[in-house]
């Protein structure tokens, strides 16, 4: 499974299953197996930034590059276990962790206020000015308990991003 030309056996797709909580089936790894050859144009066995960036849904997404600092690199079974977060079938829960680490600019397992406004200036782009970023993330921080000057860890963040109601569903398309 190393090298992407190689073919996938029953035991790869059974290893990938595995590796990603059985999330996908064997037909849907199989589907992701040959769109992971086609990035890997290279076929050095893992897809480099360049070539997640040619994926025009990823390229446009406002999130991009911080998603790139997770996904530069991946080899398949990896490439499978970050996809799987977005299966119908994943739960809120790893929803949320993937969520946090594009938040957790730095990677050191943290949130800060800069971090949530530099995330809402990504997203929003010029819909918003920074004083409303700010409003709207001190007014969210204040009716979860926090303040601007708080440090979310992964279990404060789950807190305030899991209540009823909240409804993630992203799905990626395997054909």
């Amino acid at each position: 499974m190393g090298n992407a030309s190689s073919m996938l056996t029953q035991y790869d797709i059974e290893e990938v299953q595995e590796h990603c909580s059985y999330l996908f089936s064997q037909q849907e790894i199989v589907s992701l197996y040959e769109r992971f050859c086609q990035l890997d144009r290279s076929a050095k066995g893992f897809v480099s930034e360049d070539e997640f960036l040619s994926i025009p849904e990823f390229s446009t997404n406002p999130l991009s590059k911080r998603l790139l600092r997770m996904v530069d690199g991946l080899n398949f079974k990896e490439f499978v276990s970050f996809l799987s977060t977005f299966s119908a079938r994943a739960s809120l829960q790893q929803k949320i962790e993937l969520i946090f680490k594009v938040y957790d600019i730095d990677g050191k397992g943290k949130v800060s206020f800069k971090d949530l406004v530099e995330v809402l200036r990504d997203l929003t782009g010029s819909s918003m000015s920074e004083k409303q970023r700010e409003q709207v993330l001190t007014k969210v921080l204040e009716e979860a308990g926090y303040t601007q000057d708080s440090t979310l860890s992964l279990e404060d963040f789950v807190t305030i991003i899991d209540h009823p109601g909240l409804k993630m569903e992203v799905e990626v398309p395997i054909d």
